[in-house]
């Protein structure tokens, strides 16, 4: 199995691309819990102690506390951020208040709405990985729902600590760091050629105008402008015609630093999906 690099990979990454950007089709103010690195880590650490939980009723509960500890010692984001990311998913309803006999404690638990959610994003990438190596994840993952509360926990905190992970190569931390970033960037992918044969020259992707992508992720265009702006200056992105016109080309910077950086993660599922099975 090839992992970072080759067209095969870079087909089920393309495809996975595809499916995320359906998801956010369908919820988009769901995804937006996911949708740039900082978010994307927080709220896979609060789905993370949901599940723990509900494997193991031993487990403390859902609260600003947990997952503040979740992150502890070294705090990569301040507790006001951690706890107004909290309620921010509470107010919208993801997360749902459960009773409790100390007042002094909040907690909470994930929606069902919120484990279909997660549950389709990881069985995604199961179909994905069965597609590089001809396994029968997905199905397994399928047919006994105890599984996805026991792999996502095992995929978040291998991937949430994992500076490779959390600190992607610069062509790529150039999008996700900002406010739906991933999703512009998925936009990107999504759009490479199918019949791509190698990654030696930048891909041309047709065109795409900032407003294209702005009013489908509920963004301003100059947000999406300035992100174009920024990955121009830095030769990830050209135009075949003076301002931003005619056909959009992606550097082999950026589509080599993206593989490298999906390999992360998807090497991260696989194995957390196997040592589920095993227990």
């Amino acid at each position: 199995m090839t992992w970072s690099g080759g067209s095969a990979f870079f087909a089920v990454l393309r495809d996975a691309a595809k499916e995320l950007l359906a998801m956010h089709d369908v919820a988009p103010r769901v995804v937006r819990y996911v949708a740039s690195m900082q978010k994307w880590r927080i709220t896979q650490a609060i789905v993370a102690l949901h599940f723990e939980r509900k494997h193991d009723e031993t487990r403390p509960p859902l609260t600003a506390g947990a997952l503040i500890e979740f992150f502890a010692p070294h705090l990569p984001f301040s507790k006001n951020t951690l706890t107004a990311h909290l309620a921010e998913m509470a107010a919208y309803g993801l997360l749902i208040p459960q009773e409790s006999r100390d007042r002094r404690v909040r907690p909470l638990q994930l929606s069902a709405y919120g484990e279909t959610m997660i549950g389709q994003w990881l069985a995604s990438h199961l179909t994905a990985l069965d597609r590089l190596d001809g396994g029968d994840r997905a199905s397994g993952f399928n047919s006994d729902q105890r599984l996805l509360a026991r792999i996502h926990p095992l995929v978040a905190r291998s991937l949430v600590f994992d500076p490779a992970w959390a600190q992607p190569p610069a062509s790529v931390d150039l999008f996700v760091r900002t406010e739906s970033g991933s999703n512009i960037l998925h936009e990107l992918i999504c759009r490479v050629p199918a019949d791509l044969e190698g990654f030696d020259r930048p891909a041309c992707l047709g065109p795409l105008p900032a407003g294209d992508v702005s009013n489908r992720h509920t963004l301003s265009r100059g947000h999406v402008q300035r992100v174009f702006a920024r990955a121009k200056s830095e030769g990830l992105l050209v135009w075949s015609l003076p301002g931003n016109r005619g056909d959009l080309f992606v550097s082999q910077t950026l589509l080599h630093d993206y593989i490298r950086w999906q390999a992360i993660k998807f090497r991260a599922i696989s194995g957390a999906c196997g040592q589920a099975q095993e227990a």
